[in-house]
């Protein structure tokens, strides 16, 4: 299936959590379950969001959980940026373009509806920028730029709505 498992699963979270269920030990079941249906139902590779609402709200409330099957809503699903790729098509040792392309890259992100935002390759992408083969000062230094650099696009964006981000 095409769709994120932990994606799904911390939608279940949610709506167990909206529903009163704080420390709700169902989640993956409920996740495995809804999978499992999917894949026997479904000859295609792609599950449409109102397809998938439609079954984990069928399962919820098979298994007896309506009040929770009511709260359920998905979010966007996660978007992912791998730095390593802006890296690679900025070219070595030209920072200046990576930065302008991972900010563009945010811009498009602070303007969607995407709620969670995955940046993955940061040490690759590093070390791809300052050609070492071996960590370096001036790897750790441009770590701690490209940081500083995100949140502080994402903090003048004054975006409205929630924005998570995780750094890998």
């Amino acid at each position: 299936m095409n769709y994120d498992s932990v994606w799904l699963s911390s939608a279940v979270v949610r709506a167990a959590e909206t529903a009163g269920y704080k420390k709700w030990w169902l989640t993956s079941h409920v996740t495995e379950s809804v999978s499992s249906f999917l894949q026997q139902e479904f000859d295609e590779n792609i599950v449409t969001i109102s397809r998938l609402e439609k079954a984990v709200r069928s399962v919820l409330k098979v298994i007896g959980y309506a009040d929770v099957a009511e709260c359920f809503q998905t979010l966007p699903p996660p978007v992912r940026v791998s730095l390593f790729d802006l890296a690679k098509r900025s070219g070595t040792g030209y920072e200046l373009v990576f930065f302008g392309l991972l900010r563009e890259r945010l811009a498009e992100i602070l303007v969607s509806p995407a709620q969670q935002v995955e940046f993955s390759g940061l040490h690759a992408g590093v070390k791809q920028l300052k050609s070492a083969k071996h960590w370096n000062r001036e790897c750790s230094r441009l770590t701690e730029e490209i940081v500083v650099f995100i949140r502080a696009e994402i903090a003048a964006a004054n975006r409205t709505g929630h924005l998570q981000f995780q750094l890998t």
